[in-house]
């Protein structure tokens, strides 16, 4: 690895949200946040809908 360019790793702590460990030595979790107004109930829950159809796991 190019000496410029290395970074050190650190150790996260794991939290869980809901049932998903996000942090320490737990897997990469894809997440994502909406961009719709969030009064707009239906344009919001189909969003959420979209992101979980397209694999993410966590929608904030």
């Amino acid at each position: 690895m190019n000496d410029a360019v290395a970074t050190a790793d650190r150790q996260t702590h794991q939290v869980r949200v809901g049932g998903i460990t996000i942090g320490g030595s737990a897997p990469v979790v894809v997440q994502s946040m909406t961009n719709t107004e969030t009064a707009d109930v239906e344009a919001t829950v189909q969003q959420v809908l979209d992101l979980a159809a397209a694999g993410s796991e966590i929608v904030r």
